[in-house]
């Protein structure tokens, strides 16, 4: 059985008040070719459909069309809501839509929502868990929640495939982010350890938009199909082609994307660039962040640069990188400290002093207390 594997598709997403959705169409285009011409058994797609709980009327045709196209095809579809989903609004009619072979798991439940489909050597489970918040699954944690979830008991003599969307880590090493991930993960609450996935021969994962695996198993990030933030600009993006043989049998490649428009960054005094811009020809539509090395005051650099960059998204300057990557530095810091240590934190910037080893040791003890209630 072959399966196409992609999620983070955000339409309706905007850059700097650029729409997206022609470069969105584009790539459609392009999973929809894709899917035809490795002749996919199955097209999963792991959460963030749209970019935002209400999308605007336009993303919501324009996955109609592509799920219409792909459905003529004769290919079954399996779409999870992800964080940016509205759990009730992507799972509308999921009952009816299943006699077409599209089957959405909006909102979460339990047991999961189980499709099984079969190929010569027998039946292929796919199990759908959208993304859900602890509190809403009556959890401490997100892997708590996950663990909560997942089927008690999976037949090992057949092929069984997870769609889910969190932020999986394996033995503390965590998945490369980029700006696009906005969520920080405070005290690791919202890690899931991928061990926990290890019954199922592939795991296809959404949420984290560079493409990735997570440990030495079938555990994967498809990765965005678009580069939505200037920090994916050296990200190849892809498509995750998976084949399932016999049980224990399955490989995977990737399918790379050509974007319609890519992200790009560009570097160089404000006279520099209209010189460089004025010479690309089409290249110089990418959507483009411009780091500016002019140490004068400029007068609307940015509407100067429009005149041959039609997409400019950002200006920068280059004596103010460093601030920007210190933040950045700082926000990845926060995201790794642990409960203690963030509560340690939080009593230096109130009290204007470091907290002793007695207090330390009390707040410690506390949060083991309070995470075991």
């Amino acid at each position: 059985m072959k399966l196409i594997h992609t999620g983070d598709l955000h339409i309706g997403k905007s850059m700097n008040d650029f729409s997206q959705l022609p470069d969105q169409r584009y790539i459609l285009d392009q999973l929809l070719e894709a899917a035809r011409e490795e002749k996919a058994d199955a097209f999963l797609i792991a959460g963030d459909v749209y970019d935002r709980a209400v999308p605007p009327a336009e993303a919501v045709k324009l996955l109609d069309e592509f799920l219409t196209q792909l459905l003529a095809e004769g290919i079954p579809v399996l779409v999870i809501a992800g964080n940016h989903d509205s759990p009730e609004r992507l799972g509308f009619g999921e009952a009816i839509l299943e006699k077409q072979g599209l089957y959405i798991a909006g909102a979460s439940r339990s047991p999961m929502k189980q499709v099984t489909l079969t190929d010569e050597y027998g039946p292929v489970n796919f199990y759908l868990m959208p993304f859900v918040r602890p509190a809403a699954a009556g959890c401490r944690t997100t892997e708590e929640a996950v663990a909560s979830l997942l089927p008690k008991e999976l037949d090992a003599q057949e092929r069984n495939v997870l769609i889910t969307h969190f932020f999986v880590t394996w033995q503390e090493r965590e998945p490369e982010l980029s700006d696009a991930e906005t969520t920080i993960h405070v005290g690791g609450i919202d890690n899931v350890d991928g061990r926990c996935f290890a019954p199922f021969d592939y795991v296809a994962l959404g949420h984290i938009h560079k493409p990735q695996q997570m440990g030495p198993g079938n555990v994967w990030y498809a990765g965005a199909p678009l580069a939505y933030s200037f920090s994916e600009c050296g990200h190849e993006k892809s498509i995750n082609v998976v084949e399932l043989l016999e049980k224990g049998e399955v490989s995977v490649k990737k399918r790379p994307l050509v974007p319609l428009h890519r992200l790009r960054k560009i570097r160089g005094s404000l006279e520099e660039l209209m010189e460089q811009g004025g010479a690309e020809g089409a290249q110089a539509e990418d959507y483009i962040q411009a780091v500016l090395t002019n140490e004068e005051e400029l007068i609307d650099p940015i509407g100067t640069l429009r005149s041959v960059y039609p997409n400019i998204c950002q200006i920068v300057l280059s004596k103010r990188e460093q601030e920007i990557r210190l933040s950045a530095m700082q926000r990845h810091a926060i995201r790794r400290k642990s409960t203690a240590e963030l509560f340690a934190d939080f009593y230096s910037l109130v009290r204007g002093s470091e907290m002793d080893e007695a207090r330390k040791q009390v707040t410690e003890e506390t949060v083991k207390r309070v995470e075991q209630v």
